[in-house]
């Protein structure tokens, strides 16, 4: 019996050797790029809504270009979906939650989250009302 038992683990090995469990929801085959949110004043943050399906890791990149002090919210996305990590210059920061970011000057910052729960939601440039400083987001 311990044979068996030992012979199983064996075989069950290089489905986890990846490093990414049985499910493979951080694996490569499971991730998309997003198109940047762009920050700059009076500028549109982005150009098309994202959709995204609930179990997929995604990647974006906000950039923020110096000419104003930007912020973007959206704590009612952030709380629909898991942050894997933001990278900031190389520096890897894995936060257990988030309500917004800031650029105090130009930069750029790098998002990767896995989408969990599914609805409507969108980030925006706080105290903006006009269509083009959010985003909407909905998520399968």
């Amino acid at each position: 019996m311990k044979a068996f038992i030992a012979s199983l683990a064996l075989l069950a090995t290089p489905a986890l050797a990846d490093g990414f469990g049985a499910a493979g929801v951080l694996s490569g085959s499971n991730k998309e790029d997003l198109p940047p949110i762009i920050l700059s004043a009076g500028e549109p943050i982005s150009a098309e809504p994202w959709v995204l399906k609930s179990g997929t890791y995604y990647e974006f990149e906000i950039q923020g270009d110096g000419s104003q002090e930007l912020a973007l919210v959206g704590p009612e996305f952030f709380r629909a979906i898991w942050i894997d990590e933001i990278v900031v210059e190389g520096l890897e920061i894995r936060p257990l939650g988030l309500d917004s970011v800031e650029f105090d000057e130009a930069g750029e910052m790098e998002i990767g989250f896995l989408a969990i729960k599914p609805g409507a939601y969108s980030m925006q440039i706080p105290g903006t009302t006009g269509e083009t400083q959010r985003i909407e987001i909905t998520i399968e």
